[in-house]
Order: C-alpha cells, then structure tokens, then sequence
C-alpha cells in the first residue's frame, strides 16, 4: 500500500497494480495479487470494496488491457458516463473507503 493512496482516494481515485509494478509506482498504488479471468469491468458490471458495492459507468478502451496484462486498474469515482483516459473505469461520484491490506476487489459481471 503506498503511502499517497489515502490522498489519491481523497481525490475519488484508487491506482491497482500487479506484483510486478516498477518500484516507482508503489507510492501512490495498491500493489495487488490480480485473479482475473478474462476481461476487465464493462459498463453495467459492479464493483464490491469493503461490502460497498459501485456501479460501473465508464470503461476507457485499454483498461481490460491494462487488468490482465499488468493488474493494472485506475478506479475513478468521479460520476463520468465517459472515461478520461483510455486506462479508467468510472464508478458513481461517491468517497472511496480507505483500503486495507487483505481487502479484495470483486467485478460481478452483470451480462448474462
């Protein structure tokens, strides 16, 4: 956990990366032990943290990419029906609970 997460959150902003991040990545990610199947957050999907559970408004265009290639993932609470950057996905403009390690992340996928 680097030690700029709770002001990123502050910000409605939570940085995941795998194992395997740069160590001048650390500052400001939670470093994280992905398990992903096969594809990223998609609009509709939700997202559970610490038993809150967020919507999924936004993906940009390389964030599944970027989850199952590198753990990487830019959560952004920020209210947005359309991504920023092409790495985000854009949950309802809410606070973010401060992580703790052993916290996991869950996508439930909401197409059928």
């Amino acid at each position: 956990m680097g030690e700029l997460v709770p002001d990123f959150a502050d910000q409605g902003v939570l940085v995941f990366f795998g194992q395997d991040a740069p160590i001048e990545l650390h500052e400001f990610s939670i470093i994280h032990k992905p398990d992903v199947v096969d594809r990223a957050p998609q609009v509709g999907d939700t997202i559970t943290l610490q038993e809150t559970v967020y919507n999924v408004l936004a993906v940009g265009s390389v964030a599944s990419e970027n989850l199952l290639n590198l753990g990487h993932l830019d959560l952004k609470a920020n209210g947005l029906n359309e991504p920023e950057m092409p790495g985000d996905v854009n949950v309802e403009a809410v606070s973010l609970p401060k992580v703790n390690v052993g916290d996991r992340l869950i996508v439930t996928s909401q197409t059928k």
